[in-house]
C-alpha cells in the first residue's frame, strides 16, 4: 500500500502547549498518518507512554507499519466515541497528561480516489471514515428523505440552495443517474443558480454529506467530554479544527467547562464555588503566513487548547 504525503499542522504550536517532555502519557486520537506523533513521540521522556487512534482503518494500517514494535506506543482502531472505553482498557483512563484532536479529512482521504471524499477525482461515493462499515454516502442518500436531505444540506454545508440540490439529488437518485463522486458534483454545480467566485460550488454539498454519514459533530462532543474525563488533573486538551462548524463546538465545549456548574444569573455564586473542570490556555491560533504558503491546506486551521483543573 503506499500512502498519500501528509503535512501535519501547527506543529510548533502543537509543541508548546503538550510540553511533551513533561508528559508521561500522550495521546492522539486523530492519528492519521502520525505527523503530530512522530513530532511528539521525539520529545517525550524514555519511559513514557503512547496511544495512537483513529477511525479510518487505513490509518491504524499505517501506524502499524511504523509504530507496532515502538516501546511504549499502544495502537487503537476506534472512534472519539469510544475513547474513555479504550483508555479504561488500556488502564490510562484518568491518567493522561495530553490528548490531541485533529477533526475534519486528512489529505490521505481526499487524495484517495478510491474513498469518495473529493470531486477532484471520480470514484465511489463512499466517504465514510471507517470504510470497513456502515452506509455509504450514496446507501445515505438513497436512504433519506428528501426534506431531511435539504436540511442536512443547509445545517453542516450551509449551503443556502440547500433545496434545489436536495431535490436534484432525490430526483437524479430514483433513475439511478448518481453512481460517483464526479455524478454528484455535476449534478450539484447544474443545481446551483449561482456560483461562489471563491468557492467550488459542490464544495459545501460534500462536506454536509461526509458530516452526516460519519455523524461527525456527535462524535465530536462525545470526544472531547470523554478526553476531559481521561485527563490527569492538570492534563492538557489540544484541539486544531478545519471549519466552523467543528471550531464552534470546541470553542463551546472549553467555555462551558471553563464556566463550571450553571446557576440562575440572580443567585450570587463565587467562582470557585462553580467547580470549573477546564481552563482555556491562551487565544486560539491560526497557522502563520509561512505555513500556509508551504500548505495550502493549513489555511482555515483554528487550534485551541485547554488545561483541566486539578
Amino acid at each position: 500500500m503506499t500512502y498519500s504525503q501528509h503535512i501535519p499542522v501547527m506543529i510548533e504550536e502543537l509543541l508548546n502547549i503538550v510540553q511533551p517532555e513533561q508528559c508521561q502519557t500522550v495521546v492522539d486520537a486523530t492519528y492519521g498518518r502520525g505527523g503530530h506523533a512522530t513530532a511528539i513521540y521525539g520529545r517525550l521522556p524514555s519511559d513514557a507512554r503512547m496511544v495512537l487512534i483513529d477511525r479510518d482503518p487505513e490509518a491504524i494500517v499505517h501506524a502499524r507499519s511504523v509504530w507496532q514494535v515502538t516501546q511504549g506506543v499502544d495502537i487503537v482502531h476506534a472512534p472519539f466515541s469510544r475513547l474513555g472505553k479504550e483508555l479504561k482498557v488500556l488502564g490510562l483512563f484518568g491518567k493522561i497528561d495530553a490528548i490531541i484532536f485533529d477533526f475534519g479529512v486528512s489529505s490521505p482521504q481526499l487524495d484517495s480516489h478510491d474513498r469518495g471524499f473529493s470531486f477532484n477525482h471520480d470514484g465511489p461515493l463512499d466517504m465514510r471514515m471507517d470504510n470497513s462499515s456502515g452506509p455509504t454516502a450514496l446507501e445515505w442518500m438513497m436512504g433519506i428523505p428528501e426534506k431531511k436531505l435539504a436540511q442536512v444540506l443547509r445545517e453542516y454545508g450551509e449551503e443556502r440552495f440547500s433545496w434545489a440540490i436536495a431535490a436534484s439529488i432525490k430526483q437524479a437518485l430514483s433513475n439511478g443517474a448518481i453512481q460517483t463522486t464526479r455524478d454528484l458534483e455535476q449534478l450539484v454545480v447544474a443545481a446551483q443558480p449561482f456560483k461562489d467566485k471563491h468557492k467550488h460550488p459542490a464544495t459545501r454539498t460534500f462536506q454536509a454529506i461526509r458530516i452526516a454519514v460519519n455523524d461527525e459533530l456527535s462524535e465530536i462532543e462525545q470526544g472531547l467530554e470523554q478526553a476531559l474525563e481521561g485527563l490527569a488533573p492538570g492534563g492538557r486538551l489540544a484541539a486544531i479544527s478545519f471549519h466552523s462548524i467543528e471550531d464552534r463546538i470546541v470553542k463551546r465545549f472549553i467555555r462551558n467547562q471553563s464556566r463550571g456548574d450553571h446557576y440562575p444569573p440572580e443567585v450570587p455564586v463565587p467562582s470557585e464555588m462553580m467547580h470549573p473542570r477546564l481552563r482555556q490556555i491562551g487565544k486560539p491560533l491560526k497557522p502563520g503566513t509561512e505555513e500556509i504558503q508551504k500548505n495550502p491546506r493549513s489555511r482555515s486551521a483554528v487550534f485551541r487548547a485547554a488545561q483541566k483543573v486539578a
